[in-house]
């Protein structure tokens, strides 16, 4: 299976939404491709995250302060502030 065929089939993966077989072939792929697997692995989180089903946790103060930076700084240079 190539990463496009993969990509292709993410959705119905993640919603449980296809035969054994093409589940089993997607499996295979992810145990031998990092980047598909990164996609996949990052989306369900974010799918988790909206749907409420993971746990939020406090970021340190320090890290806060440098996402809040980097977005502001991000913001004024695409002229969307």
């Amino acid at each position: 299976m190539k990463c496009s065929e993969f990509l292709k089939e993410l959705t119905d993966y993640l919603d449980g939404a296809m035969d054994a077989q093409t589940k089993a072939e997607l499996e295979d792929h992810l145990q031998w491709c990092h980047n598909c697997y990164v996609v996949c692995n990052t989306t369900k989180m974010t799918i988790e995250i909206y749907r409420g089903e993971s746990q939020a946790y406090e970021l340190p103060e320090d890290l806060r302060g440098r996402l809040r930076k980097a977005i502001i700084s991000k913001c004024k240079t695409s002229g969307t502030s």
